[in-house]
């Protein structure tokens, strides 16, 4: 969600936190301010993208050498001038920014009131700089009355706080809303919601676990934890460089994203494939054959796009290991009073590894006694930290709100895991190697699906205008057509759904008529025959066909509005071929539409807030 950002150094700050909130516009785009410590707190704020403070500050930066900033995806209250961040104290002495949600604040709110404090906001954060302000004692330091006024905070934060009562200082602190910091050299330090916001200063960073509060000033940094008092984390290094978060002459990270997937799809699968064997290289499976053995059932857990990932996850682990899997809305999960038999294995997938529904579901999980895996993106991320074992996908920062790249490659890390567990278990050397020869094959094929692009373009001319989509797919496809509808809401704001082929009939063929577009995944697979007859129910309903096919389909030739056409490969790995088209169709609607590509309206990025 909202995008933070400090900055404590020899360096003006107030470059270097724009910079940052650029980095960070995609986790949050409804209004940005920065307050910048001299003397006094010199603050500008305001409404809608960052541009419109780029434009305020063209006029003059404030000067000082340290500050924060804060990019806002609103929660409370609407998206104006006096609800975006920083947010002040009564006497303009204390600023404070925050991404998460304060479950007592109405409480808390009533509190202060009584207190004298008048509110001008009707955001939950303006509860807390208030909270500060009262709880500060005479000679207390700024990091004291913070913690003691966080004791008093119920719910989801992260937050950065400056004073000019104990200037040359940032305190930061996390709990459920992630934050990270920067220690740069000579005395240069900066705070933020993810690694993108420091890496134009330091590639050394420093994560903190819920529950911590950390300090920087000019002696340093130092971390403490609420009940254990002073702590220390290692410090990791970042290692993609800027080029990965800038748009390299696209004009839309979720096109350059979409043309990265060979690259990203490579990535996932470097240093995994063992050819002779059959079988795959997973470093970050901890646990044993015989543990492995021993697993029963399978829950995997995830929200949008990573939700759907682990639908074709099920089929996976289901049909080349055996295992039973159930596939749980994260969401759901933890408000149901879910049964995890022993030798229950549960896997969170979450690109950004901070998905507050994915982390609050896999902790429940663990509660109960689960083994624990994530398959995240974000190297250092909470779900990497607090799950057992797990896979990095290792693709690079992925910044298009509407996820491309990190869904192909989930699956493929699935279907790496699905392979380690089933040469462990019965799937034959020779099922295996044929696996591993069609991921090596993969990158290739989908550099020509690619080629694509053009036709696409064009069938996007012919239905962008149109008011409803339906996506049609069995097995394997179902989910794919899934995500492909999700991707068309996602950015275009056209009405979609995604349904089994064969469930058509019961509800949705009374939609279809002539003004229908309705796309089919149908990929030659085993049930190939039973989509081409689905196929047909929809011509005979005047229903407009825009069909995904394997390379040969004369059965399809003259009789669907559309043909494209992709590589065969293995059924387990189609749905990475079949789900490319459904993204650049995504895509072109949604800029003939004049669509805002990588920031959709009321979306984020990583849904940090419940």
């Amino acid at each position: 969600m909202c995008g933070i950002v400090g900055y404590l150094g020899p360096q003006p700050a107030a470059p270097l936190l724009m910079e940052g909130l650029r980095r960070l516009e995609y986790r949050g785009y409804d209004s940005a301010g920065l307050c910048v410590l001299n003397g006094g707190l010199h603050t500008v704020k305001r409404s809608g993208k960052l541009s419109s403070l780029e434009q305020a500050l063209a006029e003059g930066m404030p000067e000082g050498t340290v500050g924060i900033a804060h990019t806002r995806w609103a929660t409370h209250g609407p998206p104006n001038e006096t609800n975006a961040h920083p947010h002040l104290s009564r006497d303009g002495d204390i600023a404070l920014i925050h991404n998460g949600i304060i479950e007592n604040a109405n409480a808390l709110r009533t509190v202060l009131g009584r207190e004298g404090f008048e509110f001008v906001s009707d955001t939950d954060t303006e509860v807390v700089v208030h909270l500060i302000d009262h709880l500060w004692a005479e000679g207390m330091k700024l990091e004291e009355a913070v913690a003691a006024a966080l004791g008093e905070v119920e719910g989801a934060y992260g937050i950065a706080v400056i004073s000019s009562r104990d200037p040359d200082k940032i305190v930061v602190a996390r709990n459920g809303s992630p934050l990270l910091l920067g220690i740069g050299e000579g005395g240069e330090f900066m705070a933020g919601s993810d690694a993108a916001a420091v890496v134009g200063v330091t590639r050394n960073v420093v994560y903190l676990n819920d529950g911590d509060y950390a300090v920087f000033d000019r002696q340093g940094y130092r971390i403490f934890h609420r009940d254990e008092g002073s702590v220390d984390h290692a410090v990791h290094e970042v290692h993609w460089d800027m080029e990965a978060i800038e748009k390299g002459g696209y004009e839309h990270f979720m096109f350059k994203e979409i043309m990265e997937q060979p690259t990203s799809l490579r990535d996932v699968a470097r240093g995994r494939l063992l050819s002779e064997e059959g079988d795959a290289r997973l470093g970050g499976v901890t646990l044993s054959d015989r543990e492995l053995a021993q697993v029963e059932r399978i829950i995997i857990l995830g929200c949008g796009t990573s939700w759907h990932s682990a639908l074709i996850g099920e089929y996976l682990l289901e049909d080349l290991a055996r295992i039973p899997v159930d596939v749980e809305y994260a969401s759901e999960f933890r408000y149901r009073n879910p049964v995890i038999e022993k030798n229950t294995l549960v896997i969170a997938i979450s690109q950004s590894g901070e998905t507050a529904d994915t982390l609050a579901a896999l902790r429940e999980a663990k509660q109960r006694g689960a083994t624990t895996m994530g398959i995240v993106n974000v190297v250092g991320s909470t779900i990497a930290r607090e799950t057992d074992f797990g896979v990095y996908l290792h693709v690079g920062p992925e910044i298009g709100v509407a996820s491309t790249k990190a869904f192909t490659s989930q699956i493929v890390a699935l279907t790496l895991f699905a392979l380690y567990m089933g040469r462990r278990r019965n799937l034959s050397v020779l099922e295996g190697r044929r696996i591993v020869q069609a991921l090596e094959e993969l990158p290739a094929q989908v550099e020509r699906i690619l080629t694509l692009d053009e036709q696409i373009q064009e069938i996007a001319r012919e239905y962008a205008e149109a008011s409803n989509f339906l996506y049609l797919g069995r097995g394997y496809q179902f989910p794919v057509a899934l995500e492909g509808a999700l991707k068309l809401k996602e950015v275009s704001y056209i009405h979609a759904e995604g349904y089994p082929a064969a469930e058509m009939k019961h509800g949705p063929i009374a939609l279809i008529d002539e003004q229908m577009p309705v796309v089919f995944l149908a990929p030659r697979d085993p049930v190939y025959g039973k989509v081409v007859s689905n196929i047909e129910e929809v011509r005979a309903r005047g229903g407009r066909v825009i069909a995904v096919v394997s390379d040969e389909a004369p059965e399809l030739d003259g009789k669907v509005d559309h043909l494209l056409r992709i590589p065969q490969s293995v059924p387990y790995l189609l749905p990475v071929l079949t789900s490319i088209p459904l993204q650049l169709l995504a895509y072109h609607v949604a800029v003939l539409r004049g669509c805002d590509v990588d920031q959709p309206r009321n979306l984020a990025k990583s849904v940090t807030v419940e």
